[in-house]
């Protein structure tokens, strides 16, 4: 060798151990990313129409040293957050399993950059018994089905009108000299006055005004802050620094009363699924139907039971919020 080789590889060897001084530094100080995974969990169907969401289903993601599980909701979206180890793997293994559905195993991609991911659903296919397991039973046909619900509605009503009158008592005109109360430009000596109204429990004004009526109104000023917003109770103040003025407050009265309306909307069939969504301030709700030709009301209640299918609910998140509910029928019985 060389003596000109010698220095450049003495070079190259200590930069191969400065690398791996700070690989190793790296690996002692380097906190794994957080991985964040989330799809939805549906039936799996040939048409697209009966590809349901699957409620509490178990999605599970582990990469051999790590496990996290979370359940889908409702609407069938799971999402999870996954910390992969130090040597992280380019996949993550996951498992989904529901009561009634065949288990699905599905591999993850691993992006640990923010959006770089995809969408997972799971299609589970499911391992439902026959329709009707006894054919020789006969089948319970529902028919003329409607939603019935009530919605509580707030309603105002214009019940009258209160008015009242007050004085401002003052005689001549004095300069203020800095004693209060003084007319707005702080040059004349004023006197003050004022009325309340009260609408009653249950009750409030509205188009409050107030109005100087007799006097010698030009040298008079009223202070609205006590009505300009209505409510139960309206108080109207004014000065005066000429001389006594009358004043006139007027307001119309409004009683506001919370009344329940009975609502009827109609379902969506398709083959053994019921459909149909509700507004957010829904009450009592009840499934109408005929029953094999006989006409009966099905109280759906907090549980969700029906006697002839079985029901799930979930909320919309949109801005204009609604309940959704789907029922599938139970073996023995169709529409």
């Amino acid at each position: 060798m060389n003596e000109k080789a010698v220095p450049a590889l003495a070079g190259i060897v200590v930069l191969l151990v400065a690398a791996v001084a700070a690989f190793i530094l790296h690996q002692k100080h380097w906190t794994p990313l957080a991985v964040s995974i989330q799809g939805a969990v549906i039936r799996h169907d040939a048409d697209p129409r009966n590809e349901l969401p699957i409620a509490s289903a178990q999605v599970t993601a582990t990469d051999g040293a790590r496990t996290v599980t979370v359940e889908s909701d409702a609407s069938g979206y799971f999402a999870l957050t996954f910390r992969p180890g130090l040597m992280p793997r380019r996949t993550i293994d996951l498992r989904f399993a529901a009561p009634g559905y065949k288990p699905l195993h599905m591999q993850a991609q691993l992006h640990l950059r923010p959006g770089a991911g995809q969408l997972y659903v799971a299609e589970l296919q499911p391992v439902a018994p026959p329709v009707n397991p006894n054919p020789s039973a006969p089948v319970t046909v529902l028919s003329n089905l409607r939603v019935r619900y009530t919605v509580n509605t707030h309603s105002e009503e214009n019940i009258g009108s209160a008015v009242r009158t007050f004085e401002v008592v003052h005689h001549g005109s004095e300069p203020c000299n800095q004693q209060a109360p003084c007319s707005p430009d702080s040059l004349w000596k004023a006197s003050t006055g004022s009325v309340t109204m009260d609408a009653g429990p249950g009750n409030e004004f509205r188009n409050v005004r107030a109005s100087c009526i007799a006097g010698a109104c030009p040298f008079t000023q009223i202070d609205a802050r006590g009505f300009i917003k209505g409510g139960r109770t309206v108080t109207a103040s004014a000065i005066a620094w000429a001389d006594t003025a009358t004043f006139l407050l007027e307001a119309e009265v409004f009683h506001s009363t919370m009344s329940g309306g009975v609502r009827h909307s109609y379902p969506v069939l398709y083959e053994r699924t019921l459909t149909f969504t509700l507004p957010e301030t829904e009450e009592g709700v009840s499934i109408e139907a005929d029953v094999n030709g006989k006409p009966m009301v099905f109280p759906l209640g907090p549980e969700l039971y029906l006697s002839w299918a079985n029901c799930v609910m979930r909320t919309n998140t949109e801005a204009e919020k609604s309940t959704v509910y789907r029922c599938e029928l139970k073996p023995g019985y169709r529409f």
